[in-house]
């Protein structure tokens, strides 16, 4: 009872946050977003609807910042602090689960290189036929993500590996 009255008060108020979110995906690199910049996403051109996205830039481990319970990486100090000034405006949405995954009710990982920004928030996806799929209707889906994700945040984060995914740009030391 106690647990629904807190969700109702943030959904009311718009309270969706870092007290509200649950555990980001972290996969075999031990750090979020596989060690990828996240603040270099939205500096990337982004490609059209059925096209590739650019790889986002490798994170360093030396140029780290905590947020949400995960260790993020980043290119240079600069961008390690616009994300320290504002971490909500660069993490991956669904604590960088697979938004295709979320809209069909379920938590998998996120290929931190099958990725869109969708107003100026960043998604994840899976694999390359999640993001066919999922580029079919992008507000369809979102709308059934945040439906779905109230349901399945408070469930552990995944640890299931990222199909045919390995790092291709290893963090820097």
């Amino acid at each position: 009872m106690i647990k629904m009255t807190a969700l109702a008060i943030a959904v009311t108020f718009g309270l969706f946050g870092p007290a509200f979110s649950g555990e980001q995906y972290i996969d075999k690199t031990g750090f979020a977003v596989s060690g990828y910049d996240v603040v270099s996403y939205f500096d990337l051109p982004q490609s059209g609807i059925g096209a590739p996205q650019q790889s986002p830039l490798p994170g360093s481990a030396a140029i780290t910042a905590s947020y949400n319970g995960a260790t993020f990486a980043f290119a240079n100090e600069a961008n390690r602090d616009a994300f320290i000034a504002n971490p909500s405006a660069f993490v991956p949405q669904y604590d960088g689960h697979c938004a295709y995954g979320v809209a069909k009710g379920g938590k998998v990982p996120g290929n931190p290189t099958l990725w869109r920004i969708v107003d100026g928030k960043l998604y994840l996806n899976i694999t390359k036929q999640v993001v066919d799929d999922w580029e079919q209707d992008i507000p369809g889906y979102l709308q059934s993500s945040d439906q779905n994700w109230t349901e399945l945040e408070p469930d552990a984060a995944s640890t299931a590996k990222i199909p045919k995914f390995t790092s291709a740009a290893p963090l820097q030391n």
